[in-house]
């Protein structure tokens, strides 16, 4: 059983969430928030508002390793900034834990728990709750999302073992041997197959799609 902290962050509303996944990728929520502060607060309280939030959560709950959202932008608005800023603040509470930290892009996670990287936020937020059985959605969709980044990197890593932290796709995992998909769109036994399944496929795509540089825009 391993525990991941997902956190999709935010000045205003930071989605935090504690997940524990099996080896045969059965998922179980431990803990969900959403934190934040007033957009009128000074930043630098902002942010340590956020830092003693994760670090009560870390300090409570113990994760074995943590996923936060990985930025990128067309344009340096202040909501992206603002973003990136907490997104950092997020990285240094889990690496002072002694976590590694593993960065997924939105379409990844969408399309781990979705099986499409385009997938609408009420989406992503029907999926989790099927997921993990769920007898009420999480809501604001920020806590949804967070949740959607912890099980992306638990299922990405194999529940973890001894690839915690990794923040790479390893393809060949998912090919190679006949044990079914790692990241199921939805729960379920695993395909006796050896291709990749179609949420795989759309996962690899929504992940290529997310790295290719854009014209004028800020990775």
């Amino acid at each position: 059983m391993a525990r991941v902290l997902g956190v999709d962050p935010g000045l205003t509303r930071c989605g935090i969430a504690v997940v524990e996944v099996d080896a045969r990728r059965r998922a179980r929520l431990v803990h969900v928030e959403v934190a934040g502060t007033a957009a009128d607060t000074a930043l630098h309280e902002r942010l340590l508002h956020l830092d003693r939030v994760i670090e009560r959560v870390l300090e409570r709950f113990v994760p074995d390793a943590a996923a936060v959202e990985r930025m990128f932008a067309n344009a340096n608005t202040p909501t992206v900034l603002g973003t990136a800023q907490a997104a950092g603040v997020a990285i240094t509470a889990a690496a002072r834990a002694g976590l590694e930290v593993g960065l997924h892009t939105p379409s990844e996670a969408k399309a781990a728990v979705t099986g499409s990287g385009t997938a609408s936020k009420a989406q992503v937020t029907a999926m989790v709750t099927r997921i993990l059985g769920l007898d009420a959605a999480p809501r604001p969709a920020d806590a949804a999302d967070a949740i959607a980044l912890a099980l992306t990197h638990a299922w990405r890593a194999g529940s973890l073992g001894s690839a915690a932290g990794q923040t790479g796709l390893r393809t060949e995992s998912m090919t190679s041997r006949a044990t079914g998909s790692r990241f199921p769109a939805q729960p379920g036994p695993a395909r006796a197959s050896g291709a990749a399944t179609q949420a795989q496929r759309r996962w690899l795509e929504a992940e290529a799609a997310a790295r290719r540089p854009r014209r004028g825009g800020v990775r």
